[in-house]
């Protein structure tokens, strides 16, 4: 595609949503059961272990499908307010799922709660976060390497790398993988703009918390974690925020266009592709610093899940043209 500034930008994408239980989650899941059982073989597992999440949905998801896969026991805590598909899915994969307000404060207490339950009666439980485990950071960092193998092999080596940001897992993985394969690629986080606490807290360099969030974007309303916002401010270049209809006008687009489901969450990159002006102007300095100087940019994007309450879309894509 040609953008406004005249930069042929060459899009890939990186279609997570097609991945087990529908989102990158399953990458980090699988490798922090993994390290806990030691194991890679799912020869009954460890029926004495049960794991422990709080998450939005997609991890839970992850999680008990991991769990059921390598022999372990699941236990879930997530906001009442995720979408019915992700606490019907982790429930049919065996998950014991509570439910508590949308607050990270919240999440974790009723996740301490039933820790604490678990070990007063002497049973082996483990907590696996949801994003800020280095465990689960460097399981989703392996989408990148997988993207920058299969852009190569496109003869589209990627300049540019844009994943969502809600808890930074994602964001933190792929940034130290794309950086430790190539330091000229530039890794940006896309952000709805109704839960831009990461970036707040990428621009002052300063740690700011979600608070109640109000964002379609439900994967996003995290707060960065101790462990990835370093991380962040680290190996990331940029986050770029997008508006709420910017978010659905870019979903609906993917939907009619490439025939594909992907979440709100998911949205954000091509969003930012599509309508940051931040993005846009940073476009000419990125060809200036890349080898060859050639007027055009491979673009990575994340689509990192697809799972949506199919109900709601309707009225969803009605408000936009």
């Amino acid at each position: 595609m040609a953008s406004h500034t005249g930069i042929h930008l060459n899009l890939l994408m990186k279609c997570e949503n097609l991945q087990k239980v529908g989102a990158f989650k399953i990458r980090g899941a699988t490798n922090a059961i993994l390290s806990l059982t030691g194991s890679q073989e799912s020869d009954g597992g460890n029926p004495n272990l049960t794991v422990i999440t709080h998450s939005s949905g997609n991890h839970a998801q992850a999680l008990a499908y991991a769990s059921r896969a390598l022999g372990v026991s699941c236990q879930v805590v997530m906001p009442s307010n995720s979408a019915s598909v992700k606490k019907d899915a982790m429930r049919g994969y065996g998950a014991t799922v509570t439910e508590c307000v949308p607050t990270l404060q919240a999440r974790e207490d009723g996740t301490n709660e039933i820790i604490n339950n678990y070990r007063r009666e002497g049973k082996k439980i483990e907590l696996v976060p949801p994003y800020d485990d280095v465990h689960i950071i460097a399981g989703q960092g392996t989408l990148v390497l997988e993207m920058v193998e299969q852009a190569k092999e496109k003869g589209r080596p990627l300049d540019v790398l844009i994943t969502p940001v809600g808890g930074g897992g994602m964001l933190s993985g792929c940034a130290v993988a794309a950086k430790g394969i190539d330091p000229g690629i530039w890794v940006i986080g896309a952000e709805p703009e109704a839960a831009n606490d990461a970036y707040q807290s990428f621009t002052s360099k300063t740690f700011v918390p979600s608070v109640d969030p109000k964002t379609i974007a439900d994967g996003l309303r995290t707060s960065l974690g101790q462990i990835t916002y370093p991380l962040i401010l680290k190996h990331v270049d940029a986050i770029h925020t997008v508006s709420e209809d910017q978010i659905i006008r870019a979903m609906k687009l993917v939907y009619e266009r490439m025939k594909l489901v992907i979440e709100p969450s998911s949205a954000v990159t091509l969003a930012v592709v599509l309508y940051s002006r931040e993005f846009r102007e940073s476009l000419h300095d990125l060809v200036q610093k890349r080898e060859g100087n050639k007027n055009e940019l491979n673009i990575g994007m994340v689509f990192s899940g697809g799972n949506v309450d199919l109900t709601a879309l309707s009225s969803l894509f009605a408000n936009v043209s």
